[in-house]
């Protein structure tokens, strides 16, 4: 059975609503402002540096994982707050856990940071 509106308009529908929510957290989200940020930095610093396709891929991949990674905690912690205003021990416990994985992707693409951009900045200061 086909939806109201068909399939082609419902998917593009879909990518409307996606690029609303993304809008929206990086103009509400402190967490998801800094790591643009930072990703902008660090694109910038791969145009200078004239890093390789396979090194733009990976650092493309860690920022796109880190800032998914920021978009779903601060999905989680929205809906934790939503169904459990006050503060409760174990809704307390699931935010932490959201957070450690926003850690581990961040610990992860600053990993790959430093394996792309150690050689570049050797060879600069040799």
């Amino acid at each position: 059975m086909i939806k109201e509106g068909g399939y082609v308009r419902n998917r593009l529908r879909s990518f409307k609503y996606a690029f609303v929510g993304a809008w929206s957290l990086l103009k509400k989200e402190p967490s998801v402002q800094v790591q643009t940020g930072i990703a902008i930095v660090v694109t910038a610093a791969g145009f200078y540096f004239e890093i390789t396709r396979i090194e733009w891929m990976f650092q493309v991949l860690a920022m796109g994982l880190v800032l998914s990674a920021e978009g779903l905690n601060t999905a989680i912690e929205k809906i934790a707050d939503f169904i459990h205003p006050e503060f409760h021990i174990k809704i307390g416990s699931i935010k932490d856990v959201s957070a450690g994985a926003v850690t581990f992707a961040a610990i992860a693409a600053f990993i790959i940071g430093v394996f792309i951009y150690w050689p570049y900045i050797e060879e600069l200061l040799a």
